[in-house]
């Protein structure tokens, strides 16, 4: 069973390409009570595709998402920055 939420997105945007691309991956519990690795890709809007692995350890799933994690890092592909506005009034 899952213990520990793991969600992650990054992007790359290259506009001298015309490239906007996301990938997402995540680790959830099944119905079956197994871990599962969803990794979710494609152009930014659109619903792009996904695949999911199935393991028998939540260690195994996240050695996979930390693998897939390096390799994106190395091609460009950067978590969102966030700006928070604080409005005095």
């Amino acid at each position: 069973m899952t213990v520990q939420p793991y969600h992650v997105y990054i992007e790359r945007r290259e506009r001298a390409k015309n490239m906007a691309r996301f990938y997402a991956l995540s680790i959830e519990a099944n119905l079956f009570g197994e871990t599962s690795l969803v990794r979710s890709w494609g152009r930014i809007g659109s619903r792009g595709q996904q695949k999911i692995h199935v393991f028998d350890s939540e260690a195994k799933a996240v050695d996979l998402l930390l693998a897939l994690l390096r390799k994106k890092r190395s091609r460009g592909y950067r978590p969102l920055q966030y700006r928070i506005r604080v409005s005095h009034g």
